[in-house]
């Protein structure tokens, strides 16, 4: 009997680990990746809902996604721990980690990133990168093996959502953020009740100086307002000829043509010891209802601004005179919707871009070096008509 006892004994501790072997290699690989975005970023929504959201409802479960928020101080400073572990010094979002690697932008997350899940699932799978602060911001252990499932909501921080999946948001209206129950993509800290001083907080030193032009702004127009108000301080018409001005055109062509390379082509900009110019360039603001780069646009009024400054050189009379006036106006025009947005970076965006603050102090002194010779073309007098 005690024979017996210990067969039957040897046969179950020889199986058990068959058995978990079996069972191990029948699990499916999964592969874990990292996506730092910001709720305001229109390039972030488009690579989750394009790209993101998508694959994970193709791949079922095999492919776990954590969103991290950037506009929230943990999540800021997971973000910049990852750009430290890839020293990088400076990078904007959408910005996804996957094992030893980075992808930036909504034109390289979609091309790559679904080849690079294909490669590692044929692999195997691959854990969670070995970013600092990563597992404890989940509520997990540390270990050196990456967990073989999906992160218990239960665990994640309190303010913690998750996103659907295109197939469960058919019926919804297009929103971004949406929260959902799709496994796998886990937003940390949505910061939904941000609001305009934890904004302007993330950026102290460059949002106050885009405080300063604002109000500088505000100033020139509130003085160009006088000087039109008393009609009698205007200037001849060929003061407007001065070549100050197509040197500024040119100027503010060379800005806009850059931050246009930037939006269009999902390059990190330059930004300079100031601001955050990346976080400016990736929110949604930097499209014009949804479609045209800012950038563009600002190209656009440059070069109609300097085609208008040619007309009041070269042309006489009523031709001069109208191209005056639609120099001061398209200048007044830039300058409104610069102080429109210079006053969105630091109370809504909560960033400041320097090339922008360049464009907006620009586009003010053309206001102010064309209102005079606008003045004198709208009060010139007509010519007469001779009666015969």
């Amino acid at each position: 009997m005690n024979g017996r006892k210990l067969i039957f004994a040897l046969l179950i501790a020889i199986l058990i680990p068959v058995i978990s072997m079996v069972h191990a290699q029948a699990e499916p690989p999964v592969v874990y990746a990292v996506l730092f975005y910001s709720p305001t970023c229109g390039h972030c929504e488009f690579v989750i809902n394009q790209t993101i959201l998508p694959m994970m409802d193709e791949y079922d479960g095999q492919l776990q996604v954590i969103g991290i928020n950037v506009t929230q101080p943990d999540g800021q400073a997971l973000f910049l721990s990852a750009t430290e572990m890839f020293k990088l010094e400076q990078a904007g979002v959408p910005f996804l980690v996957i094992d030893d690697m980075y992808l930036i932008g909504s034109t390289d997350i979609p091309e790559k990133f679904p080849e690079l899940v294909k490669t590692y699932l044929a692999q195997g799978g691959v854990g969670y990168p070995a970013i600092p602060g990563l597992q404890q911001a989940l509520g997990q252990t540390s270990g050196s093996e990456a967990p073989t499932e999906s992160p218990d909501p239960e665990t994640l921080p309190a303010q913690a959502e998750t996103l659907q999946t295109p197939a469960s948001t058919a019926s919804a209206p297009s929103t971004f953020p949406t929260p959902t129950m799709t496994p796998g993509i886990f937003f940390v800290d949505e910061g939904n009740n941000i609001d305009w001083a934890d904004q302007f907080a993330r950026d102290p030193i460059g949002n106050m100086l885009a405080v300063v032009v604002l109000i500088g702004m505000l100033a020139a127009v509130v003085w160009v307002f006088f000087i039109f108000r008393k009609r009698g301080n205007g200037a001849h018409p060929k003061e407007s000829n001065t070549w100050v001005i197509p040197t500024l055109c040119v100027i503010g062509m060379g800005v806009a043509g850059y931050l246009t390379f930037v939006e269009t082509t999902q390059t990190t900009a330059v930004c300079g010891p100031v601001g955050d110019c990346n976080t400016v360039q990736q929110s949604e603001y930097a499209l014009l209802f949804g479609i045209l780069p800012i950038g563009i646009l600002g190209l656009i009024g440059y070069t109609a601004l300097l085609v208008s400054w040619l007309m009041a050189r070269y042309a006489k009379g009523k031709v001069g005179n109208m191209a005056n006036i639609a120099l001061f106006l398209l200048s007044l025009f830039g300058t409104f919707f610069s102080i429109y947005l210079t006053f969105l970076e630091p109370f809504v965006i909560g960033a400041t871009c320097a090339w922008c603050l360049t464009s907006a102090i620009l586009m003010t002194i053309l206001m102010l070096l064309t209102v005079k010779p606008a003045i004198t073309a709208f009060t010139s007098p007509k010519p007469r008509r001779h009666v015969r």
